[in-house]
């Protein structure tokens, strides 16, 4: 007679742990404001409307939503598009969101030198509580494009989602048009599964969407 299995632990249990849907539900995001998430160069922290004049600097860019359905926003409008995305904190029901602004450590906010600024905003959404599925989704200032802070910011909030959420999958929506996200869905080891042709009317044309997906356990096995 065999003796019983150790126990799992570590990734091992995050692995082992797929089942039935089971979201760690309720959670309230307003937590990691003083406990945010950190990469090498980023602080990763729920957004905030006192964050609106640097989401505004790359809000207002052509070039930072063209791949976005967000229209073009004068100051005003997007400062309260800020401040209703900054609002979501609490993560319970299907709709249910939580942004993190990604803080580039060392880089003066454009209203206020003595703090770092925004560059980028990384999502957290919940598609459905039922499936226990999660959605990811990003926008950074094309400044900062190309120089690695998106890999880190994406990164850290997709193991915090695995971690502390326990989705059996994340995935991710892209205009098919997004080469540069495209890459990072690939870089994170998401991998393209569908496009929906002609889904969306933008620019004056109809679009196709790209779906992304990663289980947990192949998210599991790639950093044992």
């Amino acid at each position: 007679m065999t003796g019983a299995a150790a126990p799992a632990s570590g990734r091992d249990a995050v692995v082992a742990s797929d089942g039935p849907p089971a979201l760690r539900f309720p959670y309230d995001a307003s937590a990691l404001t003083d406990a945010p998430l950190r990469t090498e160069r980023l602080v990763l922290r729920p957004l905030e409307a006192s964050d609106a004049p640097d989401v505004f600097e790359y809000q207002r860019l052509a070039e930072g939503i063209r791949y976005l359905p967000w229209p073009e926003r004068d100051r005003v409008e997007a400062y309260e598009h800020t401040a209703k995305r900054a609002a979501g904190r609490l993560l319970a029901g299907d709709g249910d969101f939580v942004v993190f602004a990604a803080i580039l450590l060392g880089e003066p906010s454009i209203d206020d030198a003595a703090r770092d600024r925004v560059i980028g905003d990384f999502m957290v959404r919940v598609s459905s509580v039922q499936h226990a599925q999660l959605e990811l989704g990003w926008v950074l200032h094309p400044d900062f494009q190309g120089r690695g802070p998106a890999r880190e910011a994406a990164g850290a909030v997709m193991d915090f989602a695995f971690e502390t959420l326990r989705p059996p999958r994340l995935q991710a929506f892209l205009d098919a048009r997004n080469a540069a996200s495209a890459a990072l869905c690939e870089r994170l080891g998401m991998r393209r599964e569908a496009t929906i042709l002609e889904e969306e009317y933008h620019d004056g044309e109809w679009t196709d969407t790209a779906v992304y997906g990663v289980l947990r356990r192949e998210w599991a096995a790639a950093r044992c």
